[in-house]
């Protein structure tokens, strides 16, 4: 058998016409670099473009604009928070993190009046008071001594010590004194030499060529409207003409008086025998052009355009919302896995310089910068404690272990700071309600609370002035007792569980403000009112979910106005636009047989 000889295959498209891979190709041999801005060049970017100034600042400012929430006593946190404001925190957390993203790299030295900066830390150490200052410095100020090459060493692939440039001793610091960020973290610190050596690259590298598309396309844009109206002339001859000077110099007082002309009595007078043009440019897509570079800036920055820019979101299935929320998640991320572990031994000597000790209960989370609104918040915390309401009820847990769940989910979600203090002080004796088998009231209770079906009303109040709006709009007679139906079930219900609506109001009734949307429709022979009223369509579905089963499955809020109407064109009916006064709730029995007791007057 004959030897077998193996070539190396390299398979591209390739195309003789139009030079697609060839080295006529203009991207044939492309390929990517880095950058390696100069500290000059980040400096000139960064002060005169707002653009770079925003990449570097924004990022930097939102993971520390909502603060921490602390969990300790209150007299704890206020102490915490006085230390914080004390050191100055969070504008040097600012400061460095700005630096770290604009230099590749900057620290926040921890100032305890140890004489041997060579030693490792020893937050143990630290009493009240002992947290002296703290100072950000930047890697154009701090050099970052060899690495540790040990791939089981705790410092592996990081600095063995610091060294402070400019002065004269150049002592090494152990890197525990430092609360270390770097810009764009290196893949392979190894592979890096120069300044950012043992420490990162500026976020401006990656987003250089994106910003400088960008500024460029504004800049052109801006040119042309200076060249947006260009006034055109054909002179006779004129080429042949020039050698002649003083025809040079008729040709410029001709011209001149020209636009003399036009400013004055914008009239343009001209030989008959030259052409005249005006040439316009068209900017109607040059907006859109400019907003997608500013979009790839943005995208390179990892910054939602609506952050980056300043506006709100609009047009058509905008995702601003979920841009933000995504940015925010990142951010949250930052803070996790970045953040929290770089400055984790500043802050425990923070809380002992603020105690004097270290209450191991004491922590904090980081506040979400996607805050709900007050209502919002109200909202979630009534479908929480409904929730809980609802599993004690049951019997399915205790009400000592729903204390504890709901006492962790209070405080997992920062809704009441310090609450797992607070809840201490209470005892053992909180009651989050439910039957305790050793109460026989509780016994008896449950007895007259028998499950049964649910017929909930609240009659109309002001029934005079609806009945003089009917009587406008042509109808003969209306139903005696107007009312809203609140629930119509069969399903046996305890109805001491159902509960009493108006227990969270200050009045037994309720208003239907005036207006809004309101419709005339017919069900079945009865001529209704349609409104809206959230409040009674809550009360709804939150009987619903006792488990109570309806014939309807959407529940509208509806006044039936007459059930003697059968010729009268709805069309022609104006909706009452009056306010709708309601009064407390009425609970009865389902009564199957109920319009044998209608009336009409």
């Amino acid at each position: 058998m004959g030897e077998v000889v193996n070539f190396p295959i390299s398979d591209t498209l390739r195309s003789l016409v139009s030079g697609m891979g060839t080295d006529r190709d203009k991207l044939f041999g492309a390929g990517y670099a880095s950058q390696c801005l100069t500290d000059q060049q980040l400096f000139d970017a960064y002060r005169s473009n707002w653009m770079p100034g925003k990449i570097v600042t924004i990022p930097a400012e939102d993971s520390i604009s909502e603060g921490r929430d602390w969990q300790a006593e209150q007299d704890q946190i206020e102490a915490i928070e006085a230390e914080e404001t004390r050191l100055g925190l969070w504008p040097k957390l600012l400061e460095a993190q700005v630096k770290a993203r604009l230099w590749g790299g900057a620290a926040i030295y921890i100032g305890t009046g140890d004489q041997d900066l060579q030693e490792p830390l020893n937050v143990e150490s630290v009493g009240k008071g002992g947290l002296q200052y703290l100072a950000v410095v930047s890697r154009r100020e701090v050099i970052a001594g060899e690495l540790d090459d040990n791939p089981i060493s705790e410092t592996f692939n990081k600095p063995k010590f610091y060294q402070v440039n400019g002065t004269q001793s150049l002592d090494q610091i152990h890197p525990s004194r430092f609360a270390v960020f770097v810009g764009a973290p290196h893949v392979d610190p190894l592979l890096t030499i120069g300044p950012n050596a043992g420490w990162g690259d500026s976020v401006l590298e990656r987003v250089y060529q994106a910003v400088k598309n960008a500024d460029a396309t504004a800049s052109n844009i801006a040119s042309l409207v200076f060249e947006a109206n260009v006034d055109v002339f054909g002179v006779p001859d004129m080429m042949s003409s020039l050698s002649d000077k003083d025809y040079e110099q008729r040709l410029i007082d001709r011209f001149t008086l020209s636009a003399t002309s036009k400013g004055i009595n914008k009239a343009l007078i001209r030989d008959v025998a030259e052409e005249y043009d005006r040439k316009q440019i068209n900017f109607s897509t040059l907006p859109d052009v400019l907003q997608k570079f500013l979009e790839i800036a943005a995208g390179a920055a990892d910054i939602p355009v609506t952050r980056f820019l300043g506006t709100a979101p609009s047009g058509l299935g905008s995702n601003g919302d979920h841009s933000m929320k995504m940015y925010h998640k990142r951010i949250a991320t930052q803070q996790k896995l970045v953040m929290t572990p770089a400055i984790y031994k500043l802050d425990e000597c923070l809380i002992r310089s603020a105690l004097g000790s270290r209450p191991p209960e004491v922590h904090y989370t980081w506040t979400p910068l996607d805050q709900l609104t007050e209502k919002e918040q109200a909202e979630v915390g009534k479908i929480n404690a409904e929730a809980t309401r609802q599993y004690v009820d049951s019997g399915i847990f205790l009400p000592e272990e729903m204390r504890k769940a709901a006492t962790n989910q209070i405080v997992e979600n920062s809704i009441y700071p310090g609450f797992d203090q607070i809840i201490k002080e209470t005892g053992d004796d909180f009651d989050l309600g439910g039957d305790d088998p050793d109460d026989d009231e509780d016994d008896d209770f449950a007895a007259d609370a028998a499950p049964r079906s649910l017929y909930i009303r609240r009659d109309v109040v002001n029934v005079a002035e609806i009945r003089a709006w009917a009587k406008s709009q042509g109808f003969e007679t209306i139903q005696d007792g107007l009312h809203v139906t609140v629930m119509h079930t069969r399903t046996p219900l305890d109805w001491i569980k159902v509960g009493q609506a108006d227990e969270w109001t200050e009045k037994a009734g309720i208003e239907v403000p005036a207006g809004g949307p309101r419709l005339m429709e017919r069900f079945g022979d009865a001529v209704v009112l349609q409104f809206a009223s959230s409040r009674l369509n809550w009360r709804h579905e939150d009987i619903k979910r006792l488990g109570a089963e309806t014939d309807h499955p959407e529940y509208q809020p509806h006044i039936t106005v007459s059930w003697n109407a059968p010729d009268i064109d709805l069309t022609e009916v104006e909706p009452y636009q009056g306010r709708i006064v309601l009064g407390p709730e009425i609970f009865e029995e389902v009564d199957d047989n109920w319009k044998a007791g209608i009336k009409e007057n």
